[in-house]
């Protein structure tokens, strides 16, 4: 059901977005997937809780909250459900993972962690409480797949089995592209960097997010000041494309094809 209301240990259940200009960002998102805007309270450092039909769906935060003096990159983060984010960080460690911001309470809502994977690829990990994350996914215009990018497939299943018990499997139809599954049940994919990146392109989780057209939404993302980095094409899930946000975040529009 696209209604969710609890995620299994290991499975991705939140994504967000840090950007250097906060506003444009909401603006930019609301005009493509028609989401609207919860802001938090102060103590919160101005996170902003994207909806859809009254369901959280995304988070935004302005990259000026953070307080460094270099910027962090403009990337959607993927989060994954821990029922102890604690031992998760010190199965990160153990795995060889590096945890870049330390296990934290956010209120009553949950704890969460940022780490990398060894290859570099960053993640984050959210304990539920109050807020149990995503409350609409697999519909138009909400989160409908996670999907790691990597450069070295075999160390990077090694790393989220052991530390999140993502099971990583070859998916039937896909070439060299692996389901990555939780108690059975397949909740993102894998697959190498493709062939002819630019070299400066580094391993990284990608977002999909589920559209009714594709061709249309990719050309008003244009329109938007978005920029198209790979088509419209058609593959063996539906018809997608991978785009960029006007501040730079990349992810992608599909628009699956029906489950039989």
């Amino acid at each position: 059901m696209p209604e969710v209301t609890s995620y299994q240990p290991g499975t991705p259940c939140w994504i967000d977005l840090m950007v250097p200009d906060q506003r444009a960002a909401l603006d930019f998102y609301s005009g493509l997937f028609g989401w609207e805007e919860a802001a938090g309270p102060p103590v919160t450092g101005g996170y902003v809780m994207c909806t859809l039909k009254g369901k959280p769906v995304a988070g935004v935060m302005s990259a000026e909250s953070v307080g460094e003096e270099a910027p962090p990159p403009t990337v959607w983060t993927t989060y994954f459900c821990s029922a102890d984010a604690q031992a998760t960080s010190e199965a990160v460690s153990r795995a060889g993972g590096t945890v870049l911001l330390p296990v934290m309470d956010v209120m009553d809502l949950g704890r969460m962690l940022v780490a990398t994977d060894p290859l570099g690829t960053v993640f984050g990990v959210w304990q539920p409480l109050a807020f149990p994350g995503a409350g609409l996914v697999n519909e138009v215009s909400t989160l409908v797949w996670n999907e790691l990018n990597t450069t070295d497939r075999e160390a990077a299943s090694a790393f989220y089995a052991e530390a999140l018990g993502l099971e990583s499997v070859p998916m039937e139809g896909a070439e060299d592209y692996f389901a990555l599954s939780v108690n059975g049940r397949t909740v993102g994919g894998l697959q190498p960097l493709r062939a002819g990146m630019p070299p400066e392109v580094p391993p990284h989780w990608l977002v999909y997010f589920a559209v009714g057209d594709v061709d249309r939404s990719a050309a008003k993302l244009s329109a938007a000041g978005g920029t198209v980095l790979r088509p419209p094409y058609d593959m063996v899930a539906g018809r997608m494309s991978v785009v960029r946000d006007p501040q730079g975040a990349s992810f992608a529009l599909i628009a699956p094809k029906p489950m039989r």
